[in-house]
């Protein structure tokens, strides 16, 4: 089973949200999960990101299961 993901209250600039919510949708992401990408890359970059941190699903519909 997959730890629980830590959950957090964020809040923002009205305006940087509808600019996040648009760069969100052009890349297929969740509001959500496009702030968590900015903040995987910008820990990545620093050498912040740790090691043992999953992976990222990709963008867009997950893909359909056979029933």
């Amino acid at each position: 089973m997959a730890p629980e993901r830590k959950k957090i209250l964020l809040r923002l600039d009205p305006a940087v949200h509808d600019a996040l919510a648009r760069w969100a949708a052009d890349e297929l992401r969740s509001t959500n999960a496009q702030i968590e990408f900015l903040l995987r890359r910008a820990l990545a970059e620093t050498g912040r990101l740790p090691g043992n941190v999953g992976r990222m699903r990709r963008p867009g519909r997950p893909p359909r299961t056979e029933s």
